[in-house]
């Protein structure tokens, strides 16, 4: 197989992270997902016996910690919000559509490589978890196709209808280009829809414990055609997300999740990576066909002027 067909590693290796803290961390956990242990398939003993012998290596408590306080945060914020529609960009192996405690009225879609969807599709089969009829497939790649909305309304999601979209554990291997690209259509979709997005510190605004992660991580992660291309500071996200008309609401690291962080296991709270939550402006230019052509925030493309 090339690279480009092959399933997602990363996501492989964050569904283990789920499965672990579960097995190796101290209770109550910070995140409780259920199925991550069937999802691994055949790889399940071999993934978790790392967890299991050096749950407190860095990497691997490094991993954990951040897996399960995203999902914290992004499944808490969803379950606030009242909306039927939940994007998942680069969903990996999430198996939030698949728990029993999912909402019925809660339309999802899963956004990822084709390749990635057809082994993720194969693992649940093997698994015998059932896909539920509120779930939809997009086979998108954020680097090469630039039509991330006409994708998702093909698949039945309304653009017209506001909607939460997570994006986590994606942006670093990503180009900017690529990063602009999805952003921008977020921001075209209804007003009232929210983003959590995640994204690495550049190496000078990482604290130590974060900086050995990084180190320990992201050269196994080129090894393996996954580079970290890019870093960003809230500052830089923030402006990123204005200029493609998107409202920053707030910004949240590890150690901002509110749980109890004086454990007797490895998970420690570091300054590796950010979420920040967006929000779709109530009127802009973007969503407004009304607006003037000549608006400086109008992003939607203008007439060429009369040729003399």
């Amino acid at each position: 197989m090339t690279p480009d067909a092959q399933p997602s590693r990363t996501a492989l290796l964050s569904a283990a992270a789920r499965a672990a803290h579960l097995l190796v961390d101290d209770h109550p956990a910070i995140f409780t997902d259920p199925l991550a242990h069937r999802l691994l398939g055949e790889r399940a003993e071999e993934l978790l016996s790392y967890h299991q012998v050096y749950g407190s290596h860095p990497a691997l408590s490094g991993a954990r910690t951040s897996v399960v306080t995203r999902s914290r945060y992004t499944e808490n914020r969803l379950a606030e919000m009242a909306v039927d529609q939940y994007v998942i960009l680069g969903a990996g192996l999430d198996s939030f559509a698949y728990r029993e405690a999912r909402p019925d009225d809660l339309r999802v879609f899963e956004v990822d490589k084709p390749a990635t969807q057809r082994w993720k599709k194969k693992l649940l089969a093997e698994a015998g978890i059932t896909t539920p009829e509120t779930v939809e497939f997009v086979a998108v790649d954020f680097e090469k196709d630039p039509a991330l909305t006409s994708h998702l309304v093909q698949a039945g999601f309304d653009p017209n209808r506001p909607a939460l979209v997570s994006w986590l554990g994606v942006t670093m291997y990503l180009t900017e280009e690529a990063i602009s690209q999805t952003l921008h259509a977020i921001s075209g979709l209804a007003p009232g829809t929210e983003l959590i997005v995640e994204y690495l510190l550049p190496a000078e605004l990482r604290d130590e414990a974060g900086q050995a992660y990084a180190e320990l991580v992201m050269a196994a992660a080129a090894a393996h055609g996954e580079p970290w291309q890019t870093f960003l500071s809230a500052e830089q996200m923030a402006a990123l997300l204005r200029d493609h008309l998107l409202e920053p609401r707030e910004h949240v690291r590890q150690k901002d999740i509110p749980v109890e962080w004086k454990r007797g296991d490895a998970l420690r709270p570091t300054e590796l990576s950010i979420l920040t939550r967006a929000r779709v402006r109530e009127s802009s230019p973007a969503t407004d066909p009304t607006a003037g052509a000549d608006s400086p925030t109008n992003t939607r493309r203008k007439p060429p002027a009369p040729q003399p």
